[in-house]
């Protein structure tokens, strides 16, 4: 190799490392040919392509990696399960809403009258019918409706939580996760469907199912709720499990039968549904996870130390960060290991049937 063809060589590997920012795709078809047109420019001794092309080049391929990525959302399997996700979300916000009025209207006979919680207020009352407006809507296939009032919903809980970040930290650290799948729902039900979408992918049965289980998780609470055992008034025997609370073992045993059944009424018609759409819903929800475990884990100590200190103590400026950034990592996360699992599938499958095809030797 001559002394002057070394630099170039050099100079060449540099710029086949800045084009592997495109889509493989795109470097199949136009590789060489912007090599060459760069390698063209370059001046004489050249051995490191310049800060503006450095810029432009990684530049170029994280907009044609977002434009590949962005049709790749157009796919029948991800407009299917984002419309099952937003149904499935907008239920289960309702079903919490509604819990929540149910709280306050219901009394409970084990707590004494200074305790019991106050009547709803209007916004109790909003959250309830919006979120059931929501999952109404995504239902009867009026998606655009939905996912405008599932907007609000997120924009409402911007207006009324979100200041509180400064003074009562605690308070919108908790209620994240209800805004998260807000967030989920909103998003999920924006992505361009078919009328009545939800209908097609589930059927009436599996639809039937997957609204009659918060439904019946919030009765069955509520039952247990304003019959749990009255104390203070002599020896009474219970038996207790996370929140729940029954007089004996086997009606604590019937509160869990029915709540396991409430639980499979929607994890059996999702996990009914083609793997394709199963691995989206999986992608779609897994931020909502993420989120969730962070707040359990990385800022338990934080949770305590606020509830013992008798004041709210301000989160930092990292905590925040990993607040807001895990649950977009996370989605994006998601999406490369299902295109990648699918990509590898997929050329499994063509090798195969290119063996198939081979004349036995």
């Amino acid at each position: 190799m001559s002394a002057g063809s070394e630099p170039a060589s050099r100079l060449e590997q540099r710029y086949r490392r800045l084009l592997a920012v495109h889509p493989w795709a795109h470097r199949r078809v136009y590789e060489e040919e912007m090599l060459a047109v760069l390698m063209a420019d370059a001046r004489p001794g050249q051995t490191r392509p310049g800060f503006a092309e450095t810029v432009d080049l990684v530049g170029a391929g994280l907009r044609a990696r977002l434009r590949v990525g962005a049709r790749g959302f157009t796919e029948p399997a991800w407009a299917d399960a984002a419309v099952v996700t937003g149904l499935l979300v907008a239920l289960v916000l309702a079903a919490t809403a509604g819990k929540n009025v149910l709280d306050q209207l219901l009394v409970d006979p084990a707590l004494p009258p200074q305790f019991r919680s106050p009547a709803p207020d209007p916004v109790d009352w909003l959250r309830l019918a919006g979120w059931a407006a929501v999952a109404l809507a995504a239902v009867v296939g009026l998606r655009r409706v939905a996912a405008i009032v599932a907007w609000a919903g997120v924009a409402g809980w911007l207006a009324l939580v979100g200041p509180g970040a400064t003074d009562q930290p605690g308070y919108v650290v908790d209620t994240l996760s209800q805004f998260a799948l807000a967030v989920v729902a909103a998003g999920a039900l924006t992505v361009a469907a078919p009328p009545r979408q939800a209908v097609r992918v589930l059927g009436a049965r599996r639809l039937a199912a997957l609204v009659a289980g918060p439904v019946a998780a919030v009765g069955l609470l509520e039952l247990n709720r304003v019959t749990s055992p009255l104390f203070g008034g002599g020896a009474v025997s219970y038996q207790s499990f996370y929140g729940l609370s029954a007089r004996s073992e086997p009606v604590m045993d019937l509160y869990l039968a029915g709540l396991a059944a409430a639980g499979l009424a929607v994890c059996v018609p999702v996990m009914r549904l083609p793997p394709a759409v199963r691995r989206r819903i999986v992608v779609l929800l897994a931020p909502v996870a993420a989120l969730a475990l962070v707040i359990d884990t990385a800022l338990a100590g934080w949770a305590t130390s606020t509830v013992h200190m008798g004041h709210a103590i301000p989160l930092v400026g990292a905590q925040w960060a990993m607040l807001v950034l895990v649950p977009p990592v996370t989605f994006l996360a998601g999406v490369l290991l299902v295109r990648r699992h699918e990509e590898t599938r997929r050329m499994v499958a063509l090798g195969r049937a290119v063996d198939r095809e081979r004349p036995a030797g």
